[in-house]
């Protein structure tokens, strides 16, 4: 069952407004945060709770806020990573439209625990309507006194700042995101330095996603305790499944982290489409490596997903039946991928094209009796190469899908067509 934290009120048509959001409890925790907490106690309060970052890579929100240097004479900085550029991804744009005033206040008080007086959050620029929220939600925030000089009494500053990318896929990398936000092309930067130490403007920096952000202010509410409460051991609180593809009851669904995929798939969604049998699942957006109907009682969690070859991710979850060819689908995410890759890297420029390459000779029946082989050679050279992840997220599942649909491919290549009689039509039509 759902277990909403995130999503309690995004169904109130009004939450979007500042009165309403006061109503259900709403900048409670930045005046509780600033009258009573000191920056490192909320810190430690993150760190306690076992939050992690909610982009993709999981890593500890907490903790990063600790790399932040306490004695630099530079400004520091946060950024709220709104870009949600993943496939299969659509959970940063629901709070950002239904519930803007919990990202500002989850922006504020993690401003405030970095020692940071400027936050921006940088947001894709198709996301027109979820910037025009922002926008509204940081004015009446200046307007209540919650943003600006001397907060609330406090001698506490901060400024807030909407900046809307261009709407590349990079940018949703934290250092590109920061090149992209300086005015510069949204490539991805040398690491170390990390933007911990050198980011946005060469000072230290936080770059934290929406959802990892909103969470903030019900943990300062209700306890480091009651968080780390929900989910497993290691993998804390809850997480919003976007669920999409072949399901009856497509949508975002909170569920507290360890939830099988099975019960989301087939209680939540509905079950396939159609009443199909399941062929495939994506579990963590686009660039997560597919997974089998035999592994679908895996609970979602960082770890348990892991275990099993692929990644939580985005928790995008892409649900494909019966029908789906598995080439056409792997050609979809090539083309993807070679069409955003910023080209900095040779491994990376290079390579998606040599995937999409092969794939779409495959899946258009041409292909070769090598192709295979140079296919996932293809891969083993652009994976752990390039300067981001963008590579690694472009390998990743293209090497997912041959190497557990083999047969499929194979027989493209030696049948010149789809071994699936009801396929959709060729990438090419």
């Amino acid at each position: 069952m759902e277990l909403k934290v995130l999503f309690k009120y995004t169904d109130d048509p009004d939450q979007y407004k500042m009165d309403t959001y006061i109503s259900h409890g709403g900048y409670k925790a930045w005046e509780k945060v600033l009258k009573e907490i000191k920056p490192d106690e909320v810190i430690e309060i993150v760190k306690q709770s076992g939050v992690r970052g909610r982009g993709g890579a999981g890593f500890p929100a907490g903790v990063k806020w600790g790399f932040v240097p306490k004695d630099s004479p530079k400004p520091k900085y946060l950024v709220c990573n709104g870009d949600e550029s993943e496939p299969g991804t659509c959970k940063d744009r629901v709070l950002m439209e239904n519930d803007p005033h919990r990202v500002v206040e989850g922006m504020a008080i993690s401003s405030y625990a970095i020692g940071a007086h400027h936050a921006f959050i940088y947001i894709r620029g198709e996301f027109v309507f979820p910037a025009e929220r922002m926008r509204g939600a940081i004015e009446e925030a200046y307007e209540k006194g919650f943003l600006g000089k001397d907060i609330l009494g406090t001698g506490y500053d901060l400024e807030m700042t909407v900046h809307t990318g261009g709407g590349a896929y990079i940018c949703g990398e934290e250092t590109a995101l920061l090149n992209s936000l300086e005015g510069k092309p949204g490539m991805s930067r040398i690491r170390p330095p990390f933007p911990a130490i050198e980011g946005l403007y060469a000072s230290p920096t936080v770059v934290n996603n929406v959802e990892t952000l909103a969470n903030v202010p019900e943990i300062i509410n209700r306890g480091a305790d009651w968080y780390a409460g929900m989910g497993t051991e290691k993998s804390k609180g809850t997480r919003i499944f976007c669920l999409s593809g072949h399901v009856k009851k497509p949508g975002n669904y909170e569920l507290e982290l360890g939830t099988p995929l099975r019960h989301l798939i087939y209680d939540l969604g509905g079950g396939i489409l159609d009443d199909k049998e399941l062929k495939a699942v994506i579990p963590g957006g686009s660039s997560t490596p597919v997974l089998t109907p035999d592994q679908i009682d895996v609970p979602m969690d960082f770890e348990s997903v892991a275990e099993i070859g692929s990644m939580l991710g985005s928790c995008g979850v892409i649900v494909m039946h019966e029908d789906t060819c598995m080439v056409w689908a792997a050609t979809r995410l090539a083309y993807f991928y070679m069409h955003e890759s910023c080209g900095k890297c040779t491994p990376c420029r290079m390579g998606t094209q040599w995937m999409y390459q092969i794939l779409s000779r495959i899946e258009s029946g041409e292909g070769r009796p090598e192709d295979m082989d140079h296919l996932l050679s293809a891969c083993d050279n652009i994976e752990g190469q390039t300067l981001c992840p963008l590579g690694d997220a472009a390998a990743m599942p293209v090497r997912s899908f041959a190497k557990t649909f083999r047969e499929e491919f194979e027989y493209h290549i030696e049948h010149k067509k789809c071994m699936v009689q009801n396929s959709f039509p060729s990438f090419g039509q």
